[in-house]
């Protein structure tokens, strides 16, 4: 129930986005980001506000742990928005964790794959990957580098 607990402070991000999410041969961008993260219901939510200050929005994050299915809903907003977009669902294994989701993305319907990895106590690895086949395969749009402040 505490497996978001690394996340827990204030990181510097460095982004990686994909000018075309569902183009896995489009050109990568990078920018700056920063995390805030807190921890609530001992343990068993957990929620972010990240700001890109160069792109001029941000986004939050609101991940909380069913405790009957024995794993976490992650519900994100982005300030470009103002929506709650569909939750992906999973767990973390061995310290990696896998959420996934179904979602649209300009007009089409897509299949959404959240990982968490490489997690240490100065640095986490967070991936977006959309499919649009149903996860036969995955083009991976957003790679996110977290480093503690």
């Amino acid at each position: 129930m505490n497996d978001f607990d690394f996340l827990v402070g204030t990181w510097d991000v460095v982004n990686r986005r994909r000018t075309d999410a569902l183009d896995d041969t489009s050109e990568w961008e990078e920018f700056p980001g920063v995390s805030h993260a807190s921890r609530h219901f001992e343990g068993g939510a957990n929620f972010d506000e990240i700001t890109f200050p160069t792109k001029g929005f941000g986004g939050v994050t609101l991940r909380l742990f069913d405790v009957e299915r024995e794993q976490w809903s992650l519900y994100w907003s982005s300030s470009l928005t103002g929506t709650l977009y569909p939750p992906v669902v999973g767990r973390f294994t061995g310290g990696r964790g896998e959420f996934y989701g179904d979602d649209t993305h300009e007009g089409k319907e897509v299949r959404t794959r959240f990982v968490w990895s490489d997690i240490t106590e100065r640095s986490v690895r967070w991936e977006q990957a959309f499919s649009v086949d149903g996860g036969e395969t995955w083009v991976i749009n957003w790679i996110m580098e977290f480093t503690r402040r």
